[in-house]
């Protein structure tokens, strides 16, 4: 999520948008389907494979784009980094895009393997593809999911801003992508109860949608029968712009003007 040093047409950063969410979504979506159909991994391995996408789709897309990667970021960074709002909805669309194709790969990949664990496609392995309330077995609702998300969102949004803000202690020797990658990991760790920390309208909705189109057909419900689908949309686009909205009025806010810093780091965060 570093910046972009070259100028690039818009159809170059949607592409980068594209191609990096797609590799997020096939590692993150490829290992809760190897641990849920196939028994193979664990909630650690979830965690872990799910920031080393975000790690590697950042490094793939950061050049050209700078590797939003989520439309909640991208919403975050139009608010209050001066990233063009003429740009979001093309980034969100692209974004859902490549999480849309990176899904079918890994549906038709183990097509095999979940057709044996779920044969009618079912809640059961739903959540393969798209995240529920309480991972689709808690005692969770949506409000209580909602709230979930708005604060996972939040939690990441500000870390993101921090470790792109080069007038804070930003990462050094291109860095900055892992360190993003372990914050998704921890949010992983002690977020992932209430909602599955989807934090990303794109990394749910393209997914959902896919898995509705290849057959489950109750994609957008949660194990309650109750429309799920708005939540990880809305919840995360809120979550992000408080997290933003958080590092800059009280971390932004109190550190030294880039002039004072030296040009060495003269260049902004990715907007």
């Amino acid at each position: 999520m570093t910046r972009s040093l070259k100028a690039h047409g818009l159809a170059g950063e949607l592409a980068a948008e594209f191609v990096g969410t797609m590799i997020l979504i096939l590692f993150g979506v490829g290992v809760v389907a190897q641990v849920v159909a196939a028994g193979i991994g664990d909630h650690d391995s979830i965690a872990w494979a799910w920031g080393l996408g975000v790690t590697l789709g950042v490094y793939v897309a950061s050049r050209i784009s700078g590797a939003h990667l989520n439309p909640a970021i991208t919403v975050a960074l139009a608010v209050f980094q001066g990233f063009s709002w003429r740009k979001v909805a093309p980034y969100a669309l692209a974004q859902t895009a490549g999480a849309f194709v990176a899904a079918l790969l890994v549906r038709w990949n183990y097509t095999e393997v979940l057709h044996a664990a779920d044969p009618g496609l079912t809640i059961k392995t739903q959540g393969v593809f798209s995240t529920l309330p309480g991972n689709g077995s808690l005692p969770v609702g949506e409000w209580g999911a909602f709230r979930d998300q708005i604060i996972g969102t939040a939690i990441l949004a500000l870390i993101i801003f921090a470790i792109t803000d080069l007038r804070n202690t930003a990462p050094a020797a291109n860095l900055g992508p892992v360190v993003v990658g372990f914050g998704v990991v921890a949010i992983g760790m002690a977020w992932g109860t209430n909602a599955g920390y989807a934090i990303n309208p794109a990394r749910d909705f393209g997914p959902r949608l896919m898995s509705w189109l290849t057959g489950y057909d109750t994609a957008w419900n949660d194990q309650y029968g109750n429309s799920y689908w708005w939540v990880p949309v809305l919840a995360p686009v809120i979550g992000a712009v408080l997290g933003g909205a958080l590092y800059k009025y009280l971390i932004s806010r109190n550190l030294p003007r880039t002039e004072d810093i030296g040009p060495a780091k003269a260049l902004e965060p990715t907007a």
